[in-house]
């Protein structure tokens, strides 16, 4: 085997094993990779000592799992923002704000936060300002609570495992069997609502967005005060909402 031949070898088995981690979605064993891409186990060990090295993998939580890294968590972002692809999705935000009258959010899950990726503002005087690149909790908001409820089960239940459940106002939901109601209802109806979870006097509404496979990669939320936009009002824009998330599907 000649130098070409090995380098080009080793670069796809670090590129196959960067593909099975970020697929999965969660932390994966090594036990888990060397079944998935059929790689003896010393082989996938040090070529995922050499991502975390990097940065493009790092361990989970349990020290026996590796999970995404920070340096692929930025390569994934600089490409979901790349100037073409952003350009339409922020037009497709654009149209949504003229649309509802209200700011628009677009959020992708970045292990145990949601992270903006990009936002629209509404022509009000009174506005919650989260810049792009900010992260907020799970548990209490209307995109975390999404991406956690649409998650398989037992991921799901991984991560409330290990979630802490902080109390940020009277209506944040602090215990896991709680939860685990809410995520059923915002499974069986498709969008998840935060009712002054997250802010006080803030309402917020999230649908999903999904790829050309089906899967959650994004959400698309509005919010706004509780005074301007109660439950009611927030179910009546998710027709837009989820319009503009199909928009979205071919923009990821």
């Amino acid at each position: 085997m000649d130098g070409t031949h090995a380098t080009a070898t080793a670069s796809e088995r670090s590129l196959s094993i960067l593909r099975a981690v970020a697929a999965a979605g969660r932390a994966v064993s090594l036990a888990e990779l060397s079944a998935t891409l059929d790689l003896p186990k010393a082989t996938v060990h040090r070529i995922c000592g050499a991502l975390m090295e990097s940065g493009f993998l790092a361990r989970d939580l349990d020290e026996r799992s590796f999970a995404v890294g920070p340096a692929l968590r930025a390569l994934a972002l600089d490409t979901l923002n790349h100037d073409s692809t952003r350009g339409l999705r922020h037009e497709v935000l654009t149209a949504l704000v003229a649309q509802i009258g209200e700011t628009c959010n677009f959020t992708t899950l970045d292990r145990a936060g949601v992270l903006y990726l990009d936002r629209v503002e509404a022509p009000w005087p009174w506005r919650l300002t989260l810049e792009v690149g900010t992260h907020v909790p799970l548990h209490c908001t209307a995109s975390g609570k999404l991406f956690l409820a649409l998650m398989p089960p037992a991921e799901r239940e991984a991560m409330l495992a290990q979630l802490p459940l902080t109390r940020l106002t009277h209506a944040t939901r602090v215990t896991v069997e709680a939860f685990r109601a809410e995520c059923e209802r915002i499974v069986q109806t498709g969008y998840s609502i935060d009712e002054e979870e997250f802010v006080q006097g803030l309402t917020a509404i999230a649908v999903p967005v999904l790829d050309t496979h089906g899967r959650v990669r994004a959400a698309l939320a509005t919010h706004a005060p509780s005074s301007r936009m109660d439950r009611e009002s927030a179910i009546a824009k998710l027709p837009a909402l989820r319009q503009a998330a199909e928009s979205m599907r071919s923009l990821l």
